[in-house]
């Protein structure tokens, strides 16, 4: 696996903040790629970038000493300002050979995630490669560099735990609704139009449900929200006076006091007297105790789902040791992949070179020897030569082939 490097600006090392600075948007791409392929003389490379980490990986006979990847990011013309640069290049994680290859296939199974065992990664390492490969970036070498990331990955998350039970509570919150059964066409109304509520309801509209309206102190929040969501939209001091009724309350707000009162509550009703749903993921909750203590309700708060986050965090960090073996099995499994492919690569212009030694044997230092011959023996004579030209193309091959098992 020699030449194989990775330049890797992570959360581990930049402050999420400033790793901003070095995502790389698809129209400006190619043309900073090619400015450092150029400039460095790199065959192949292609670029990930996720949320919490950005990563450069190539093939290259180069030294990433601290000069080369200095100039590496000047050439890529990030928006570093000048008294900045040394530091950032003193972040950047090197990666070199096996330990690149090691690092990528940590990375594809979310072994170096910031949540252990999220599966969108791997998505994310695919499309950035495809990405590369479609502009030319890429090649035979990356190719099965990515093939064996991808078997790896897959057979991380098939035959591992890591990724079973969900850890985000947001997740765990839809599986609660889920497990209700709710019909698509219930009445959600969402208090509170932060991040938590908007993925929660990513989650909502995915899954079909299409009946909500939104309540937030500030009516454009709550209006953005709204129409993504198809829904209506209003100030949260308009609770009180809905009376459209409802199915589910999902509620998320940073108010010190509930907003949800036991008189809202009940004006929300509207004289509906069926077992309603809360979601509660505000801390604290939004929603009065009174509530629970005078009415029917299914109620899922924060806490507890935060209880079973942890836990199913500690379940995937048990699967770590299992995970890391699978790595292991796979680099030891791919270095005779790659030497074979090496062999096929050094070996694929023998068949012309045969070719071309037989053509200017018989049109040329032969020739007029052949030309004495009767037509019975140059039929004989072409088919030895047919014969003996398709052994000396297969015998080398599967020698050198030979020869690789033996040795590994």
């Amino acid at each position: 696996m020699k030449q194989l490097k990775v330049l890797a600006f992570t959360h581990q090392q930049i402050d999420l903040k400033d790793l901003g600075k070095f995502v790389i948007c698809n129209q400006t791409l190619s043309v900073r790629l090619n400015s450092v392929r150029e400039k460095f003389d790199i065959p192949e490379i292609f670029y990930i970038g996720t949320c919490n980490r950005v990563e450069f990986v190539f093939c290259a006979s180069l030294d990433l000493t601290p000069a080369f990847v200095k100039d590496f990011i000047q050439t890529l013309d990030f928006c570093i300002p000048a008294d900045k640069l040394d530091d950032f290049v003193d972040k950047v994680r090197i990666f070199e050979d096996e330990e690149a290859f090691n690092h990528l296939l940590r990375v594809s199974c979310s072994l170096e995630s910031l949540v252990v065992g999220e599966k969108e990664i791997l998505a994310q390492v695919r499309k950035g490669y495809e990405t590369c490969r479609q502009a030319g970036f890429t090649g035979d070498y990356l190719r099965l560099i990515m093939s064996h990331i991808v078997k790896t990955a897959k057979e991380v998350y098939t035959e591992t735990k890591i990724s079973k039970n969900p850890v985000s509570v947001v997740s765990l919150a839809y599986r609660k609704l889920r497990d209700l059964n709710m019909c698509s066409n219930s009445r959600i109304l969402i208090i509170g139009a932060g991040e938590t509520n908007k993925n929660i309801s990513k989650y909502l509209q995915k899954h079909k449900y299409s009946n909500f309206a939104v309540f937030n102190r500030t009516l454009s929040k709550a209006e953005a929200l709204a129409k993504e969501l198809n829904g209506e939209a209003f100030v949260i001091e308009e609770l009180k006076n809905y009376k459209k009724g409802f199915d589910v309350i999902i509620t998320c707000t940073s108010a010190v006091e509930p907003v949800i009162t036991n008189p809202i509550y009940e004006s929300l009703l509207n004289g509906e007297t069926g077992k309603k749903v809360i979601v509660d993921l505000a801390i604290p909750n939004d929603t009065d105790p009174e509530v629970l203590e005078k009415n029917p309700v299914h109620f899922i708060e924060v806490r507890s789902l935060q209880e079973i986050a942890n836990e199913n965090m500690r379940e995937r960090y048990q699967e770590l040791v299992h995970a890391e073996h699978i790595i292991e099995q796979n680099i030891n499994e791919f270095r005779p992949v790659l030497k074979q492919r090496r062999i096929e690569l050094a070996m694929r212009e023998v068949p012309m070179k045969i070719k071309e030694i037989r053509n200017i044997a018989v049109n040329s230092v032969f020739a007029e020897d052949i030309e004495r011959l009767d037509s019975d023996s140059r039929e004989v004579l072409e088919r030895i030569i047919n014969y003996m030209e398709k052994k000396y193309i297969s015998v080398p091959m599967v020698m050198a082939k030979e020869i690789l098992v033996n040795n590994s």
